[in-house]
Parts: C-alpha cells; sequence; structure tokens
C-alpha cells in the first residue's frame, strides 16, 4: 500500500482523523481536508512522522470548486489519486416541525450532495488508478428515529447515492463502498469523547476497518457495511 495516495474529507478529528492515521500508519501518503485550512494543516501536524508526512488541504465539500481545487492540488502534488474516502458530515437533530431550512440544507448539501461533489471532482482520476472511493454514511442511512428526518434523508440518500454509483463505476474497475456505522466516540455534533464513550465504536476501529477493506483481494466487494458496538449502552 505504500506510494499510494488517499484524500479523506473531514480529516480534521473524529472518524476521519482515526481513518487518516489508520491509512498513514500502513505507509499511504495521506491528504486530509476541512472547513477551515487552518484546523486541517493542524490536524496533518498531528498525523505526520519525519518519514511520512501527512498533508492538510481546505475545503468545504459543500462548495464543488472547493473540491476540484482539492483534487487538483493533489495531482499537481503526487501525479495521482488513488483512495478517496467521503467522510465529512454534519448531524442536527431537531422533530421536523422545528427542523429549520438552514438546517435541512446544511446536512443535505454536506452529507449528500457533498459525496457527489467528492467523487465528481476526483472521478476520471480514480479511472486511472483503478482506486477505491468509500463514503461513510452511518445507520442512520437504513434505520430512521425521532428528530432524525433531515439527518436520515441526508444518509438514506447517502447510502442509495453509493450503492448507485458503485454499479455505475465497476465497469472502470474502480471499487465503491459505504460504510455504515453505529455509535462512535467522536466529535460529531459537537460532543467531547470521554470514557464514558468505551462501549461505542472508536475512530480508530473504522480506520482499521479501511484498511482491512483496501487490502482485500480486488475480485471481492464489499459494497455496503454496517458496523456497531458489540454491547449497546445499557
Amino acid at each position: 500500500m505504500k506510494n499510494k495516495v488517499a484524500y479523506i474529507t473531514g480529516g480534521t478529528k473524529g472518524i476521519g482523523f482515526g481513518i487518516a492515521k489508520a491509512l498513514h500508519d500502513q505507509g499511504i501518503i495521506v491528504v486530509i481536508s476541512g472547513r477551515n485550512k487552518k484546523d486541517a494543516l493542524e490536524a496533518a501536524q498531528k498525523l505526520s512522522t519525519e518519514e511520512t508526512p501527512v498533508f492538510g488541504l481546505g475545503s468545504d465539500v459543500k462548495n464543488f470548486e472547493d473540491e476540484q481545487n482539492a483534487v487538483a492540488e493533489i495531482m499537481n502534488k503526487f501525479g495521482q489519486i488513488d483512495y478517496v474516502i467521503a467522510n465529512a458530515g454534519v448531524g442536527i437533530f431537531k422533530p421536523v416541525d422545528e427542523l429549520s431550512l438552514d438546517d435541512w440544507s446544511a446536512m443535505i448539501d454536506t452529507n449528500l450532495t457533498g459525496i457527489f461533489h467528492t467523487l465528481k471532482a476526483s472521478v476520471e482520476e480514480l479511472k486511472k488508478s483503478e482506486g477505491y472511493f468509500i463514503t461513510i454514511s452511518s445507520l442512520a442511512g437504513t434505520n430512521f428515529f425521532e428528530k432524525g428526518s433531515g439527518y436520515n434523508a441526508s444518509k438514506f440518500g447517502a447510502v442509495g447515492f453509493t450503492q448507485a454509483a458503485m454499479i455505475d463505476l465497476r465497469k472502470y474497475n474502480i471499487k465503491v463502498s459505504t460504510i455504515m456505522p453505529g455509535s462512535v466516540s467522536s466529535n460529531f455534533n459537537g460532543h467531547e469523547p470521554s470514557e464514558k464513550d468505551a462501549w461505542k465504536i472508536q475512530p480508530e476501529d473504522i480506520g482499521q476497518l479501511i484498511v482491512d477493506i483496501l487490502k482485500m483481494n480486488p475480485r471481492t466487494l464489499p459494497s455496503k457495511i454496517e458496523v456497531r458496538p458489540l454491547k449497546p449502552n445499557s
């Protein structure tokens, strides 16, 4: 896996950061992005080693031009993109009658349209590398719940989009998967991880899962993966 190049959106903390660390530990060249370039650079510095630096970019996935520029910068620097992990996401949880237009747009534009922007910006390079495109969705993409109408809509959409894209792109030998985690100990939605989250999936667990997927024989494609804590919090 050395000399491969991975691009991870929303890589400054939480699941994205855990994925970046796992790929970096495999010797992969890792590029992470975040809406705030300063945060991306600081996160990249935390992950970097003398032998294998990590690179940070500013990009808001809601903006297609941002993603185009991110991919162009990666191509200018490394000449290839092998793995793209569309991880950036946002969650706002309110009853549907209290959900504002801005709340709805924030989730749909990031969690669904943002995935399309990331794929649209990188797909031609993935064709050249016969690479891998992975989306981080959620069990909320198959299980609906109270106060989750906007989030459910975005994640159901993300799962459907990724599965259809998988069918479209496999003829180019591009592999496409969606990962649907349950409860994860992360900074999502302003949460601050603590010892109370020990029962949850940890970001490094998702990172290890992605490493395992990337190492799988290319004849086999795990196109949709649900992952949950072994024991729910009682």
